[in-house]
C-alpha cells in the first residue's frame, strides 16, 4: 500500500471525548471513529489489527481441535426464557418485535443457541467431546459506555464451547482452552494474569478471568509485588500474600478474557441431551469461553504505547514495514524506495510506502504514530554510504545494512 492511497486519517490533537490513552491513541492514529456513544467504525488500519488478532486466535483455537462456526445475531427471546437468563441479564439485552410478532433480541452471547443447536443435532456419544467457536459481533445496551472498544454497545467476541459426556471431559477441554488463551495473550504482546472468579449470570462452578493491567481497567486485582499470586479486588480488602507474608499492591486492569466449566445448567434448561453407551439419556456437559476480540486492541495499546504513539507487537502491527524516503523529490531516493517497496511486497511482506510529499519531520510522526513494527528509513546518508537504515518502533534501536543484505536482515528481524 501506498500512503498516498491509502485511509489513515491521523489527528495531531488529543480527541476531548477520549478518555483513556488506547481511546486517544485509537482516534489519532485513525483506526476508528465513533459513530454514536459506543458504536466504532472499523478504519482500515484499525480493521486489519483485529484481523490479525482474529487470526492468532483462530490459530490456536484450530490447533486444539476447535471447529469453527457462524451463529445468527438474531436470537428467539424464546431459549432466554427457558433459561432465565432474559430476567438476569434484563435491560442490558437489546429487545424487539418483528414485523411477524416474534419476540427477538440482538444476542449479547450464545450459549442458549448453541445449546438448541446441540439438542436438535447430537444425539449419541459417538458425536463427543466436541468444541465449536465463533467470532461474532455482539451487543449490549451498556448504561454507560467508556474508553472507546473497552464497554461499548457493539463488540466484536470470540466465543468457544465445549460438550462432553461427562466432568472429566470437560476438565480436559477447559484446560486446553486454559492453555490456549495463554498462548494467544502472550502473541498479542501482553501481560496478563489468570485469576480464578465468579462464575456469575453465565452459571456453573469454575471459572477464570484473564486480567491485563493497564491505568484506564475497570476492574482491579490484588498482587503480590514479589511471587505475582494474584485475586480479585471487587471487595476484599488488601492482605499480606498467603505465600511471601508481604503487603499486597492493588492494580487496575482489564478483562480480556473469561472461561467457565458451565456443567448441566443449559443443557438441563433446553433439554439437551445425548444417549450414553449403557443406552441412557444424560445431558450435555459443557464449558464456554469467552475473548474480547475489540477490546484486545484497547488492551494491547494501553501497554504498548509511549509519547509518539502505538508501539504495535510483530504479530499484530497492521504493516510489518513502513518504508520512509526523506526526500522523495529526490530522484535517487524515490527510486530506491520504489524498489525495496517492491522487493518486500514479492517477499509477500505487508508493507506500507510513505510517498506523500511532506516534510521529514511529518513522516516520522506519523510512522511513531501508527506504530508499524519495522521502519525503512531512506535518505542522503543512505545513498551516500550505499546503507539502509533498519529501525525497530519499539526501541528505535537503528541497524545500517548494504542494499545486498537488506531483505536477508528484514527476515531475520521479522522471523527470528
Amino acid at each position: 500500500m501506498r500512503w498516498s492511497e491509502a485511509f489513515i486519517p491521523t489527528l495531531r490533537h488529543i480527541p476531548q471525548e477520549a478518555e483513556s490513552v488506547s481511546h486517544q491513541l485509537m482516534l489519532r492514529a485513525g483506526l476508528v471513529r465513533m459513530l454514536i456513544g459506543g458504536v466504532y467504525i472499523y478504519l482500515p488500519l484499525g480493521l486489519k489489527v483485529l484481523n490479525n488478532i482474529c487470526r492468532i486466535i483462530r490459530q490456536e483455537m484450530d490447533n486444539i481441535g476447535a471447529q469453527e462456526l457462524l451463529l445468527p445475531a438474531l436470537q428467539p427471546l424464546e431459549l432466554w426464557q427457558k433459561t432465565g437468563r432474559d430476567t438476569e441479564i434484563g435491560e442490558v439485552m437489546i429487545r424487539f418485535v418483528d414485523r411477524r410478532g416474534r419476540n427477538l433480541s440482538l444476542g449479547p452471547t450464545h450459549e442458549e443457541v448453541i445449546t438448541f443447536l446441540m439438542k436438535t443435532n447430537i444425539s449419541s456419544y459417538r458425536q463427543l467431546p466436541l468444541v465449536l467457536y465463533q467470532i461474532q459481533t455482539k451487543f449490549r445496551d451498556e448504561i454507560r459506555p467508556r474508553f472507546g472498544l473497552v464497554r461499548s454497545c457493539e463488540f466484536i467476541m470470540k466465543d468457544a464451547y465445549s460438550f462432553d459426556r461427562d466432568e472429566e471431559g470437560l476438565y480436559e477441554n477447559y484446560q486446553k482452552m486454559y492453555n490456549a488463551y495463554q498462548n494467544i495473550f502472550k502473541r498479542c504482546g501482553l501481560t496478563f494474569y489468570a485469576v480464578k472468579a465468579d462464575p456469575g449470570v453465565m452459571g456453573g462452578d469454575v471459572s477464570h478471568e484473564f486480567m491485563v493491567p493497564a491505568e484506564s481497567g475497570e476492574d482491579s486485582l490484588w498482587i503480590c509485588p514479589k511471587c505475582k499470586e494474584t485475586h480479585p479486588a471487587k471487595e476484599e480488602k488488601s492482605s499480606l500474600c498467603s505465600k511471601c507474608g508481604i503487603p499486597e499492591e492493588r492494580i487496575n486492569t482489564i478483562e480480556v478474557g473469561h472461561i467457565f466449566k458451565l456443567k448441566t445448567k443449559y443443557s438441563f434448561a433446553l433439554d439437551a441431551q445425548y444417549l450414553d453407551s449403557d443406552g441412557k439419556l444424560k445431558p450435555l456437559v459443557m464449558g464456554c469461553y469467552g475473548i474480547g476480540v475489540s477490546r484486545l486492541i484497547s488492551a494491547i495499546i494501553e501497554q504498548n504505547n509511549d509519547k509518539a504513539g502505538i508501539i504495535w507487537p510483530k504479530e499484530i502491527s497492521p504493516y510489518k514495514i513502513i518504508i520512509i524516503p526523506l526526500n522523495p523529490q529526490q530522484e535517487k531516493i524515490s527510486q530506491l524506495a520504489q524498489t525495496l517497496y517492491k522487493d518486500l511486497l514479492n517477499e509477500g511482506l505487508e508493507v506500507i510506502l510513505d510517498d506523500r510529499d511532506e516534510p521529514a519531520g511529518v513522516k516520522f510522526k506519523d510512522a511513531d504514530l501508527i506504530g508499524v513494527y519495522l521502519q525503512v528509513i531512506i535518505g542522503k546518508e543512505s545513498l551516500k554510504n550505499k546503507e539502509i537504515e533498519l529501525c525497530l518502533r519499539q526501541d528505535k534501536k537503528i541497524i545500517r545494512v548494504k542494499k545486498d543484505d537488506f531483505l536477508k536482515q528484514v527476515k531475520k528481524m521479522l522471523y527470528e
